[in-house]
This record gives structure tokens, sequence and C-alpha cells, in this order.
């Protein structure tokens, strides 16, 4: 067998390979000389914590899948200290059982932890760092991993931990470790195959994560606590310790300040059997309705309403071992970050006295770096900016998410606008195109794309892959890599060719999909309050297809169309156009109503704003006809479906195609309703608002630099760009926008009918 630089613990059995792990690996490095770098490498199956001097240094690997692994390069230079050095390694490991782990987090017939590196010792020899059987393991015992709710548990990383005495400092270089089992080295072949995953390792792609020292702002309530409030908070500004009595049970709320996403660690000194519930939340609830489902989701308020609300969330539990002691805490870190504004600790002490001596967390993201800043006349705008640039730094870590509270998946209709919203910002286009390539490695053999990706199990949503060929148009647009776009013709055309292969007769796409759980694909649109039952899919999918995915079609045929003309395939561009053509020619015939309104199904006489909107977008209708459309549902809101949070981007390119973007001004109310809600994000929709923490709702990210001060690209790669000022209900402006080309400061102000309009580019 070929030594590999993979290991992993010998005695792994049956029992292991059924239920999720912890592993801890441990080296002891002696250095005599610190050197200027010392770079390692490593991954793992399925994830790893990589520590030094018990200091956490990375965590990783970049999120792949059954196709590519990723490893990462780390340099320890910096965290070393001279003499004996200790890298701890902390694995969790999922079993291949997919309801058994994280959905977005692959795993491999091979568990494994990877390391490779090397130093010079004192006599100039060269030292090995790599994974081999000088390493030692251990498998931890006394934390199970426990899926976060009943139903739809993605995330799979909820605690159920006690301190374990045998392994209390086993990250500090005077631990004993003569107990602890050799690794096992792995080798190709045999174990690890090159060919695919884990043994296909590349190299990451994306910047770290950020791991940036918090301390939380304070307690905001407290429940039932014998410590004064004024103690709690010298704690948590890490300005003194608390101690709290035998048999004492305390309840206090606690308060980052605003949606956090974070590692958590708690410092306890004492308390044998003491336990700790650590409860985290988006933020307050209002109380339960006794007639509601149980399984519904709990009614929302003011999220700072404590007196008449309560915390919701998810629970990690601790049973303290109490081998702490003054100078040497136990520590208690949940592996996974979590999401959070409040925290909740509850805790029951036994027979001793439990002195907590720290709880702090570090923040992580990915690290977005926000150049665009605009200023306008509606100050409301302002506090809206806010929430919304939270809410897109919450929603990126080693992907795009849809939410970090509940499902932390990158969907491609929520990814479309977050990439947009990235972009507009700060011009960084890193984790789009590691989004590109995950959706590519998705792709089914008819052609369809996982709606979110990575993802263990696939999962359809027909119209989502439409969403991914805007993304790829706007790279286009932006950044103008040529080579790019190429690379990605056949999956376009894949997508392309799975809704060509799905039309009717009569020329429309057919039903491809239906309700969630229901059909074996998922037509979702929006969450509205009418569609509500049905999921957010249009009632008209009961009696057969949905005129949304012909216009999303048409839409996507059309961006296609001018990236292969841009990839200098014009032959491909002009076959799309002419079926973009016949489909909406189809659309007319058989959706329209005799009014002109777009129906939701051929032949159905419902009516949502969403196939109006499309429609104009898509030429499917003259624009005067599409404009007496929009106005229709916009001054009848009962009657016809409204676009939600999640489709307001789409609506509000229609009104500013229609010259009605004024009509933002009330449209805006939703996000406005956001902040008095005390909401430190934007919402999932108004309707549920199951996450507070939705990045397709940071729509003024875009609005505001784009549209309101006018910048945008007019050709590839920002190679041309217009700075054309939508005034709506706005009186004035300025600002600076980051492009690829440099950043433009744009300031106007409106006088009379006319715009007073300065700007400049700064490259």
């Amino acid at each position: 067998m070929v030594r590999t630089n993979w290991v992993w613990v010998p005695d792994w059995n049956a029992e292991d390979k059924e239920e999720p792990r912890i592993i801890y690996f441990r080296k002891k490095v002696d250095i005599y000389k610190v050197p200027e770098k010392l770079e390692v490498q490593i991954s793992a199956d399925s994830r790893y914590k990589l520590y030094l001097n018990g200091k956490l240094i990375e965590i990783g690997p970049s999120k792949g899948d059954n196709k590519i692994w990723y490893y990462d390069t780390v340099d320890l230079a910096q965290h070393l200290k001279q003499g004996t050095n200790i890298l701890s390694v902390v694995v969790l490991r999922y079993p291949m059982e997919h309801t058994k782990g994280n959905s977005g987090i692959f795993r491999t017939h091979t568990p494994g932890f990877y390391f490779t590196g090397e130093y010079l010792d004192e006599n100039g020899d060269l030292i090995s760092l790599s994974a081999d059987e000088s390493w030692k393991c251990s498998r931890e015992p006394n934390v199970k991993i426990l899926p976060e709710q009943k139903v739809l548990a993605h995330l799979y990383f909820l605690e159920e931990a006690s301190g374990n005495p045998d392994a209390f400092g086993w990250m500090k270089d005077n631990y004993e470790d003569s107990k602890w089992l050799s690794a096992e080295v792995l080798g190709w072949q045999i174990v690890i195959n090159k060919g695919e995953s884990p043994g296909n390792l590349q190299a990451r792609t994306i910047p770290y994560m950020n791991k940036i020292p918090r301390k939380f702002e304070g307690i905001i309530v407290i429940r039932d606590s014998k410590v004064k409030e004024s103690e709690w908070n010298k704690m948590l500004a890490g300005a003194g310790e608390i101690t709290i009595l035998p048999h004492s049970n305390e309840v206090v709320e606690i308060s980052a300040g605003e949606l956090m996403t974070g590692f958590l660690k708690l410092s306890v000194i004492h308390g044998k059997g003491a336990k700790i519930n650590i409860l985290q939340s988006e933020g307050y609830v209002l109380p339960d309705d006794p007639d509601s489902p149980k399984l519904s989701m709990p009614k929302k308020g003011d999220r700072l309403d404590y007196k008449n609300g309560h915390l919701h969330g998810f629970t990690d539990t601790y049973e303290v071992a109490g081998i702490g002691r003054n100078g040497d805490s136990e520590i208690y870190e949940p592996f996974w970050f979590r999401t959070f504004r409040f925290i909740r600790l509850e805790i029951v002490t036994a027979d001793e006295p439990l002195t907590l001596a720290n709880f702090d967390y570090q923040e992580t993201g990915y690290p977005l770096e926000v150049k665009t800043w605009v200023k306008t006349s509606d100050q409301s705008l302002q506090a809206i900016w806010d929430i919304s640039e939270r809410s897109l730094r919450r929603c990126m870590h080693e992907t795009y998410e849809d939410c970090p509270f509940y499902e932390q998946l990158q969907y491609a209709m929520d990814t479309r606008s977050q990439i947009l919203f990235t972009y507009m910002t700060s011009a960084d286009d890193r984790l789009a195109r590691k989004c590109f390539d995950d959706f590519r490695r998705s792709q089914r053999y008819d052609g369809m794309i996982s709606c979110c990706y990575p993802n263990y199990t696939f999962h359809s949503i027909p119209g989502f892959s439409i969403y991914y060929i805007m993304m790829l148009y706007d790279h286009m647009m932006y950044f103008g890599d040529k080579e790019l776009i190429r690379s990605y013709l056949s999956t376009i055309d894949g997508i392309l060719e799975y809704f060509h292969r799905h039309l009717t007769q009569e020329g429309i796409v057919d039903k491809t999909g239906g309700l969630l759980f229901r059909d074996t694909a998922w037509s979702f649109i929006d969450w509205t309050t009418q569609w509500n039952d049905t999921s957010g899919v249009p009632s008209a999918s009961l009696s057969g297809p949905i005129t949304m995915e012909s216009l999303l079609y048409i839409m996507g045929l059309e961006y296609a169309a001018q990236m292969a003309s841009f990839a200098g395939r014009d032959g491909v561009a002009d076959e799309y156009v002419v079926r973009a053509a016949k489909v909406r020619e189809a659309v007319r015939e058989v959706c329209m109503s005799k009014n002109g309104m777009i129906q939701d199904g051929p032949g159905i006489n419902e009516y949502s704003q969403h196939c109006q909107v499309f429609a104009i977008l898509t030429d499917t209708i003259e624009l005067e006809q599409g404009r007496e459309n929009l106005l229709k549902t916009l001054k009848n809101k009962q009657e016809y479906t409204q676009c939600s949070v999640a489709m307001a981007f789409y609506l509000y390119r229609a009104l500013e195609k229609c010259d009605l973007y004024e009509y933002t001004n009330e449209l805006w109310a939703v996000w406005r309703d956001m902040v008095n809600n005390n909401l430190t994000t934007c919402v999932e929709d108004p309707v549920v608002q199951r996450s507070d923490c939705h990045a397709w709702g940071a729509l003024a990210l875009y609005e505001l630099p784009a549209v309101i001060l006018g910048v945008r690209p007019t050709k590839p790669g920002f190679e041309e760009m217009v700075v054309k000022p939508v005034p709506g209900h706005f009186t004035w402006a300025e600002g600076e926008v980051i492009t690829p080309k440099g950043m433009v400061k744009v300031k106007w102000t409106k006088v009379g009918d006319n715009i007073e309009l300065h700007h400049q580019l700064i490259e």
C-alpha cells in the first residue's frame, strides 16, 4: 500500500460509521528557531478545526462534493513559539446516511484527516509534520451531535455534551497522551482513490472565513437569577467572574446587539454536575396560538419585545465535569458556528458552586469588504441599507446561503441576487466563481441543476436553473471574462434543452413540477399569502403548467443568447433568439386573457403580479399593455398575488422599465416595517417570516448604487458604463460605487423636472 498523508482512527468500527463523531488528533512539535514561514496543508472528511498551542487557527475545508475535495494551506509561523508546540485538530465526521448529517457537507466512504508540512530542526534536518503514525488520536465520547429539529433538519449540528476529564488540557504541551492511539495511515487505491473525493484534493479557491473575537453587548433580561445584572454584564465584558451557588436555577437572556454568526465559547470553573442549556435565537416571538398547528412557525412582531414574547431557537446542552480551576478553565465550544442575536443561558447547579469565567464568541463569515456607500433624500433608506448589508454578510460563508439560522444552503434564486449585491458593494467575484462551479457539478443527466448546492441530495426547482443562467450573465456584464463564459455554455445549453424537451404542442413549458413534498420537483416561485397553501407555487399548478416557467425559460434564452454571442457562438445565439420568440408567441396565444393580463396558467383565470412583471421583462407583451397590467396589480392588491421580498428585485426592474419607479416608495414599506420591528437583518418574507435573515431581501444594496445613483455596465466587463439615475421619489442622492474599473463618485439633485448630475470615475 502506497503511503499518503491521510490518517484515521485505527479501531473505527461499524457503530462509529452510523453516527456523527468528534475525533481529536494531536502532535508535539519542537521548534528550536521559529521560522519566518511554515506552510502546512490540511483537510478532513467531514470538517476540521485546527489549533496551535490552544489557539484556533483555521476551520475547513472549503465545501466540496463527491467530485471535488478541497485542502487549505495555512502558514503556522506567526503562531509558533520557541520550544514545544502542540498541533491539535478536532475533526467532525458525518456518517454516509444523509439524514444524519449536515445537508451542505459531503462525506465519503473513507473518513480521514489530511496534513502535510515540514520544518528544519536545530541540526538542519528536515522534519516532517505530515499525518502519519506519529500523530496521536482519540475519540470524544462525551459529545453527541443531534438534529436541530424533528422536521427538515438540514444542519444536524446541535450538541448534547459533557466535560471529559480524560481530554482536559489535551491541547497543552504537558498533557499525557500515552493512552491515545497512534493514527492509522490510509493508502492510495486500497483505501483512498486519487480519482475521487477525498483523494482528488484541490486547492481552496476562496478566502478564509473571518474569526473576529467578540463580546456580547450584555444582559437584555433576567428571568431568574440571584446574581445582579451588573455582575453578569461585567463577566460578559471580560471584566470579572460570577459564581452561582449550589442547587440554584439561573435563567438570563443575553444580547449580541445584532444578528450574528459565530463560534461560541463558554469557560467555567468547578461546578461539577451543573447543567447548562444554551439557546440561540434570532429574536423574540409572540406567545403561541393554541389553535395553531404544532409545526407552524411562531408569530413574530417586535423582535425586542421580551416583555410579551419569548426566545425561539435551537439549544445546546452541556454538563459540567467540574475539572476547571482558576487559570485553567473547563471550556465548552460547540463545533459548528451558531446564528444568534440573543442567547438564553439556563443553568442548574448541583452540589458545587459554579463559576462562569467567560462567555464570548468569534464572529465568522466571508470577509466581505464593502466599499460602496450611498446617501439619499429618503432618510429611511439608511437603516434599510444597514440591515441589508448585515443580511448579506450573515448569508456568506464558504458558499452563499439562503439563511444562516435554518439551512445554510446555497439556492440558485437567492444567490443570483446575493451575487449582484456583492458586485455592487465590493466588486468581489471570488465566492461567485466558486458558486458557478458548485452548481455546474450538480447538473443531472437531463440538464437540470440542483436548486441548492452543495447538497448531499439532489433537489429540483426547475425555474431556479434559469436564475443560474442569469448569474452567469451578470458576471459577463461586470467582469467580461470570455473564457469563463465559454466554459459554461455547455451547462447553459443543457438547462435550456431540459425546458425545450418539456414544451407542449402549443409551445409553452409543460408542467415540470408542482407542490413541495408532493411532486417530483417543486415549482416554487415566491412566498405569498395567496400561495401559502401551495408552498409558494401558483395554484394554477394544480391544474397544469404555470406561465411563470415559460417566462423564465424565455428570459434564460435571452441571457444565454447574449452570452453565446459574447463567446463567439453566433449560430447558437441566433438559435436561442428564435426559440425565445416562439415561446413568447405561444404565451401570448394560450396564457393571455382578453383584457391583456397574463394568466398564471393557460386558460386559468388567476393572475399574479409575477406574470405581469416577467412578461414585461421578456417583452412578451407590449410595454404600454405591461404598464397597464402592472398598475392594476399595484392598485388592486387584494385581487392580484403580489411579489414578495424574494421577487422585489424583478418587480423593481419592471417598474423601472415602465417608468413607474416612483411606486417603489410605497413598496419600501415592507423594509421600513422590518426596521420598525427592530430587526437587524432582512426577513425571508413578510408572510410566514420563518427566517429573520435572508439575503435575497438585501435589495437596497443594488437599488441605491445601480438605480438611484445609476451606475451600471452597458457592455461586458464594464467596458462601457452608464451613470443614469432613476430618481423615483428621491430629490437628491450622492455616493461612491465600486466597479471592476474603479470607484465612481456620483452626486445629483433634482431641479424641477431635471436632474443636475455630477460623476467621476477614479481608477
